[in-house]
């Protein structure tokens, strides 16, 4: 990297930079996160702060990576009966991701990855990818997969012994997990609730919005959280989102 040892984008001064790409910097991560509610118990910021978590972590065991700034808010609509919430439509995140991209290929990085950590960010980015991979020099990397990225969190939940399983969380078990492994402190885990537990249709909840299926916000149950849950997560993800980056890059 350079004298300043950080992979934050946003840490660093230009020099450094310019510095990173001529010693072989290649590829820059870019999370798109949200500000949302995330239960009684959570931060608006939650899925920020898994975006800002995962990108530093993939950009340090890729070796030759950059974190940017994770893009916030998101497209939060089903979200906004609960206060707090900030969202913006699908065709204003969209050129966010492009100002991002057109940015970042014009200094000169060769690899961009998008990485959505809200759901409702993962079919814009999934729509506007292969236009920007169209219109830019570098490559356009999208690892916007929703349910993958539910199961490698679910799996850290099992990786923990947590005997829970998850299919469908907000701010349930394994994003409080999340949470207590990055910023514990964020955590009122005197406010843990249950939530709507068991199935439902990822449909209804942007259709109907979340306060249709969910009195507290909560999909899941935080009660069942844990620190350790939270650290095997990230390292999953990143692991496997790490592996994913490096074929995509050797495919090119």
């Amino acid at each position: 990297m350079t004298q300043y040892d950080s992979v934050l984008l946003e840490e660093m001064t230009w020099p450094e930079v310019q510095e990173a790409l001529n010693s072989g910097v290649t590829t820059a991560i870019v999370a798109v996160g949200s500000i949302e509610q995330h239960g009684p118990h959570l931060p608006l910021r939650m899925d920020t702060m898994a975006g800002d978590e995962l990108s530093k972590r993939i950009a340090e065991r890729l070796g030759d990576a950059v974190a940017a700034p994770t893009i916030r808010p998101g497209c939060s609509g089903h979200h906004m009966e609960f206060p707090g919430t900030i969202t913006i439509p699908p065709e204003t995140l969209m050129d966010t991701i492009r100002g991002y991209c057109r940015s970042l290929n014009e200094h000169g990085f060769e690899h961009i990855v998008l990485m959505p950590t809200h759901g409702g960010n993962f079919a814009p980015t999934n729509t506007v990818a292969p236009d920007i991979a169209r219109e830019i020099e570098a490559n356009v990397i999208a690892l916007a997969d929703l349910d993958e990225y539910m199961g490698l969190l679910n799996e850290g939940l099992q990786a923990a012994d947590v005997d829970y399983d998850e299919p469908v969380s907000h701010a349930g078990a394994t994003e409080t997990s999340l949470v207590l492994a990055a910023e514990e402190d964020l955590v009122r885990t005197e406010e843990y609730e249950p939530g709507h537990e068991g199935p439902v249709s990822t449909a209804r909840l942007l259709s109907d919005g979340f306060a249709a299926v969910t009195e507290n916000g909560v999909l899941g149950n935080p009660t069942y959280a844990a620190a350790e849950a939270g650290e095997k997560a990230f390292e999953l993800v990143a692991e496997e989102y790490a592996d994913q980056i490096d074929a995509e890059r050797d495919a090119v």
